[in-house]
């Protein structure tokens, strides 16, 4: 899996590609927002449009970022997330939890209105 995290207007945006099956690269990917945490940010959008594939390791981990950020005040939305992460969402009826936008522009306005 491949991450490229940057911070626009306040939102830490994070684009994810491959899969989001655990290991090694979603531990990296928790540091990396942790990292972020620390700049007092309230507010993340991931982009799920590059993942081919997510298991349930993948899912907590989305669960587990979700939590970060509501715990501190903030809201996590996901992007356009592809095929596969969206019959997982609602598979697991976890698409009830997380908001979800069609773009990186749709996601911020989601995340002012939060």
């Amino acid at each position: 899996m491949k991450t490229d995290s940057a911070v626009q207007n306040g939102i830490l945006f994070v684009r994810l590609s491959g899969d989001l099956i655990g290991s090694p690269d979603t531990q990296q990917l928790l540091q990396s927002v942790d990292q972020h945490l620390g700049e007092e940010l309230l507010h993340c959008a991931v982009d799920l449009s590059g993942i081919r594939y997510i298991n349930s390791t993948g899912i907590g981990v989305l669960v587990s970022l979700l939590t970060k950020f509501r715990s501190r005040g903030g809201e996590l939305v996901l992007i356009n997330p592809a095929d596969h992460p969206r019959k997982m969402l609602a598979l697991t009826k976890l698409n009830a939890i997380f908001s979800v936008a069609d773009d990186e522009a749709a996601a911020a306005q989601l995340l002012k209105t939060a």
